[in-house]
């Protein structure tokens, strides 16, 4: 077998119309295909497949993340579609609920519609 080196990422929705909304509209990804069984997203070559479900329960920890160039910016962006970001209490985050990582990284939190946790990361700077 050989496989093809390209990523496939999966995550979960049990409320579709909305997933789909969310992600196209909201995040901004490019809709390839909706099946019976999918939401097929293009996110910059790499493909996010969101499987419909009957039942969703949200995992705990963050199941798809972006780098974005500028983290403030893209929290703005994303307020204006009433986006919250999350705040935890095992880390320090500032007043629009970044974390600043020690290497200088920058990270947020928010969830889609079905309570999926998801990311932003803004890289440190070089040098």
């Amino acid at each position: 077998m050989t496989i093809d080196r390209r990523p496939v990422s999966f995550i979960a929705t049990a409320k579709a119309e909305q997933a789909l909304a969310f992600y196209r509209d909201v995040i901004g990804l490019s809709l390839v295909a909706e099946t019976p069984f999918a939401i097929i997203f293009n996110d910059c070559g790499h493909q996010l497949r969101i499987q419909k479900v009957p039942r969703m329960v949200p995992v705990p920890y963050t199941s798809f993340g972006w780098f974005v160039t500028d983290i403030y910016a893209e929290i703005e962006r994303l307020r204006d579609y009433d986006v919250e970001f999350e705040e935890f209490d095992m880390v320090e985050q500032d007043a629009a609920m970044v974390w600043t990582v020690p290497d200088g990284a920058k990270v947020a939190w928010f969830r889609d519609p079905d309570g999926n946790l998801l990311s932003l990361t803004q890289e440190p700077p070089i040098g």
